[in-house]
């Protein structure tokens, strides 16, 4: 798959990114993972993400990594296409990205360089480096350190030809309209932040009618019918949704840093499809907050 052709499949649709199973000490669960991206693949999500931020990249080691996105390229060949997160200093995400890259991910994600700042010329020299490491696809993720403004993504869309993709995680419109407008059809474009469901209709608006959903790890029939109705503005569907579901989500959600992945994991051990522990960092959800996310996951019905 070359970098347009992945561009025109991350164009339409809707995206995910699987937790990474981890076994009771924390270890990776590759038979739980193989489970996971065989139950999800047939639900119709046009691309999943391995080892992405939801995957918790930023706690895998080296060999981890390799592991995880190997076993997602191995169970999904021939079906739904998998990126592979990269991310932390230059060369480091360089390693990674050709390690995917050697391993057959169809494309990559770009997640954000770590701790240090850095000024926005000194990130898109980094991005650089890595697009022109590989030959397949990159998408590039604006989050937290990583805020490429539209005249330096636009100097690196014409440098890097397998730039193909820009994903949202800031939730600046202005920013946000800059560089659709700006760079038109030059990449697609990917509504990236937490809970992306909430946001939706918003983005398509703004001519981002895709996102990546991170609740399709464990109600991925309610989130493709969700993903559905933006879709076609059915704006009493969505609106119910958010009410009944989302918004009850969020406030579990928000309590505590890092619960965006936590409470995926959770979601996922409630349906069956038990994922492990987060590591550290992060934090388990508390008792009632698990039982609260069963409630409301229960009233979504089966999938």
């Amino acid at each position: 798959m070359n970098p347009q052709e992945l561009k025109s499949i991350l164009s339409s649709g809707m995206l995910s990114f699987p937790v990474t199973d981890f076994d009771a000490q924390g270890n990776f669960n590759r038979a739980g993972y193989i489970k996971r991206l065989e139950w999800l693949g047939p639900y119709g999500a046009s691309a999943l993400f391995a080892a992405g931020g939801t995957g918790e990249f930023f706690s895998l080691a080296a060999s981890e990594y390799a592991d995880v996105v190997k076993t997602a390229v191995d169970t999904c060949e021939g079906g739904v296409p998998i990126l592979a997160g990269v991310g932390g200093s230059t060369r480091q995400a360089i390693e990674y990205a050709q390690e995917a890259e050697r391993l057959g991910a169809k494309g990559l994600l770009l997640l954000p360089h770590y701790l240090t700042e850095a000024s926005q010329d000194g990130v898109a020299a980094h991005v650089e480096a890595v697009c022109k490491s590989v030959k397949i696809g990159v998408v590039v993720y604006n989050r937290n350190v990583c805020r490429l403004t539209a005249p330096l993504l636009e100097q690196l869309a014409e440098r890097c030809p397998n730039l193909i993709g820009y994903k949202d995680g800031l939730g600046d419109i202005e920013l946000m309209v800059s560089i659709r407008r700006r760079l038109g059809d030059r990449f697609s474009y990917l509504g990236g932040l937490p809970t992306a469901e909430v946001y939706a209709a918003a983005y398509k608006a703004l001519g981002v009618p895709v996102y990546s959903s991170a609740v399709f790890n464990f109600i991925p029939k309610t989130a493709m019918e969700f993903y559905a109705a933006i879709s076609r503005e059915d704006h009493v569907h969505v609106a119910k949704v958010i009410d009944e579901f989302f918004l009850p989500y969020l406030d579990i959600r928000n309590r505590k840093p890092g619960y965006a992945v936590s409470i995926v994991k959770a979601g996922a051990k409630i349906v069956g499809y038990d994922a492990g522990p987060v590591r550290t960092p992060l934090t388990d959800l508390l008792p009632e907050e698990y039982e609260a996310l069963a409630a409301l996951i229960a009233k979504q019905g089966a999938q």
